[in-house]
């Protein structure tokens, strides 16, 4: 029994974790007007280049879009991996 409780708390775990990373993506693609696939390499890049780990990068991001306010440790880490999506035209202008 103890074996089931352990798989279960740790699919509960997995669980929130992808909903917390689909959530951090949604902001990026807001933010940077994305594709799906792009807010997702944004995000992971985040992870990499921070050495930060990508639940807790994406916990970052979230909290940012509710206050504001973003950690100095990924604080520029967003504008330089948005940039070069900046420099194309989403819109077909």
């Amino acid at each position: 029994m103890t074996e089931l409780q352990g798989e279960n708390t740790q699919l509960q775990e997995a669980v929130h974790a992808h909903a917390v990373v689909d959530q951090a993506i949604g902001v990026i693609l807001a933010i940077g007007q994305l594709t799906p696939d792009e807010g997702w390499n944004v995000l992971r890049e985040i992870s990499q280049r921070t050495n930060i780990k990508l639940r807790h990068v994406s916990e970052l991001i979230i909290e940012w879009a509710r206050t504001g306010k973003l950690c100095a440790d990924i604080r520029a880490e967003p504008d330089r991996q948005l940039a070069p999506y900046a420099r194309t035209s989403r819109r077909g202008d």
